[in-house]
């Protein structure tokens, strides 16, 4: 029993290492339509995201039937970044909240309609941490980066394994409260068959006695 717990822990670690904790996305949007991108977010993590439009007209400006409003909010309503008007931008915070965060887009309406292509990209945990903006060519100070690097990605294992352990104790629980529905059911259903069986009975009873068969 203690192998198999063993080998499962092993597994989903396994899991969430090479779990993808990025989003690099490229979708049309047509005017006046939005689409939402959800992002599932651990709390305190960070999280950042940059978003712009393909130009469709290389080396001009971009045309103002071009343009995006773009919000992020938690799964609570809170807001984390509010754009109107805008053919790129970015975003960076903290998860105060765990849960899924919403990444909507929506373009400006214009007839006739035109299609936006948009890039966006959304890192969250260790990836949202540009620690290669800041490696110089010192090989101390690069050598200092990847111990930075590694560090992270540690503290990133390391609370993956206290959310998977959170999420199995959640498992457990709903297992035993299923479990004893599942028997107070099973008691209910015996009673329930017992009251029919004697109802069934009393009536074939005073079927046959009215029929003087008994």
């Amino acid at each position: 029993m203690f192998l198999q717990s063993q080998k499962l822990w092993t597994m989903l670690l396994i899991l969430a290492i090479w779990s993808p904790i990025s989003h690099s996305l490229h979708f049309d949007l047509h005017s006046g339509r939005t689409k939402c991108i959800a992002e599932d977010i651990k709390s305190n993590s960070m999280t950042v995201g940059k978003y712009n439009i393909d130009n469709p007209h290389e080396g001009q400006a971009l045309p103002q039937t071009h343009k995006i409003s773009v919000k992020v909010t938690s799964n609570s309503g809170n807001n984390y970044h509010h754009a109107e008007q805008v053919d790129s931008g970015q975003f960076a915070f903290s998860a105060v909240e765990a849960g899924d965060y919403m990444a909507c887009f929506t373009a400006v309406d214009h007839k006739p309609e035109v299609s936006l292509s948009i890039d966006f990209e959304w890192k969250t945990g260790v990836q949202s941490k540009s620690w290669a903006n800041v490696a110089k060519k010192s090989q101390v100070e690069v050598m200092e980066f990847e111990v930075k690097s590694l560090l992270d990605t540690v503290n990133s294992i390391h609370e993956e394994m206290y959310y998977l352990r959170d999420r199995e104790e959640e498992m457990q629980d709903l297992n035993r409260s299923t479990n004893t529905k599942m028997a107070w059911l099973s008691v209910l259903s015996f009673f329930v068959c017992i009251g029919v069986a004697g109802m069934q009975f009393l009536h074939l009873k005073t079927f046959f006695e009215k029929k003087k068969v008994i």
